[in-house]
């Protein structure tokens, strides 16, 4: 079976993961995770693509973007990861492939999910068992959007805006909503829709994305579709 298209709709936040073949290690120093973040913001920067949220693990990274044009996310992702495979195995002494095929992707309704999508990828670390506090791990924007440093890069949502009028209001409540985690339903949501490249959002938002474009963004309903009924007038 073809695989679908990967679902890109410019204006909406689509989140973004990118692995290591065979889970493999992508960054082995700081030195690495610089490069590849530089080249992050280098290339959403010429793509047209705003980067609201991030985290670097040892062998994955997350985003969360906003495409200016259908072919932003697509390009800045090729970009990225020809540049830094080239300068990672020159530097590493290796050759061959790093990333384990395409990267995942999905559509996120703002109103609904985006916040709980920033709070699943900067909550990545705490996930790993890497730190018990997401302030602790270096390699995310979660230290930006609660005030401990800043991160020019990062182009802040118009719905982390709205969480306060001031930023210590907006950095306190974001904090808290982190401190108080995700509910199950909606880590496994957020898990499924980006695994498999299906959008992430109720019903309305789903309909409306099905106007703006001809790929599927559901799973397809299972078996076969229903016989209209016979004509029994003969």
């Amino acid at each position: 079976m073809a695989r679908l298209p990967r679902l890109t709709v410019p204006g909406y936040p689509h989140h973004v993961i990118q692995r290591g073949n065979n889970r493999q290690v992508i960054a082995m120093d700081d030195a690495d995770r610089e490069l590849l973040m530089a080249l992050v913001f280098e290339h959403g920067r010429a793509n047209g693509v705003a980067v609201h949220a991030w985290v670097l693990m040892d062998n994955h990274f997350h985003l969360l973007l906003t495409p200016s044009t259908a072919d932003g996310v697509p390009r800045m992702m090729q970009a990225i990861g020809r540049a830094y495979v080239r300068r990672f195995n020159i530097r590493h002494g290796r050759t061959g492939t790093l990333w384990e095929g395409r990267y995942k992707s999905t559509l996120v309704q703002t109103e609904r999910y985006l916040l709980a999508c920033m709070a699943y990828i900067e909550l990545n670390p705490v996930r790993a068992g890497l730190v018990g506090d997401p302030r602790d791990y270096a390699w995310s924007s979660h230290r930006h959007h609660i005030g401990l440093q800043v991160d020019r890069h990062l182009s802040p949502h118009p719905v982390y805006w709205g969480l306060g009028n001031t930023p210590f209001a907006r950095e306190a409540a974001y904090g808290d909503l982190v401190r108080a985690g995700l509910a199950a339903d909606q880590q496994r949501a957020i898990v499924d829709a980006t695994v498999h490249g299906w959008a992430l959002g109720d019903e309305g938002f789903l309909d409306n994305l099905r106007r703006q474009t001809p790929r599927r963004v559901t799973r397809a309903t299972r078996g076969r579709p229903p016989m209209p009924p016979r004509d029994r007038a003969g």
